[in-house]
């Protein structure tokens, strides 16, 4: 399958419901030393249909990183990480999950399907590039 060539900027799937928290993200992350382009979906069936069509679509990119919350609308976070890691030309897809939610059982869940990192909400610029550098995106 053909792709566009990669070039220096970070694709990111941002799956987040909430408005005022992409909003915020895309701003925190403008200090960021590569340029980064978000592409924004609010349910966990939008960000499924996204990456499907990068099977037929070839003027799409392959994201570089996943940035996930798990309380969506539709399918929810967990079962987009589930479809995401169970997909044979996904699932090397690098996932930040970023929630609200504190709970041991989604903790584990997220780590069991090998989510990259786990970050609390509110997130600042620090925390998520260190998310970043451990699964090697950007510079």
């Amino acid at each position: 399958m053909d792709r566009p060539p990669r070039d220096s900027t970070i694709q990111v799937l941002l799956v987040e419901d909430d408005s005022a928290d992409a909003r915020l993200l895309v701003e925190i992350c403008k200090p960021y030393p590569a340029p980064i382009e978000f592409h924004h979906v609010t349910s966990g069936d939008e960000a499924l249909a996204y990456l499907r069509r990068l099977e037929t679509d070839p003027s799409l990119r392959m994201p570089d990183v996943v940035v996930l919350d798990l309380n969506l609308p539709g399918q929810d976070g967990r079962s987009v990480l589930s479809a995401i890691r169970t997909d044979r030309t996904l699932n090397r897809l690098p996932v930040i999950i970023l929630t609200a939610s504190p709970a041991d059982s989604d903790v584990l869940h997220a780590f069991n399907f090998k989510a990259d990192a786990y970050l609390n909400k509110p997130v600042d610029l620090a925390q998520l590039a260190a998310a970043f550098e451990r699964i090697d995106v950007g510079p």
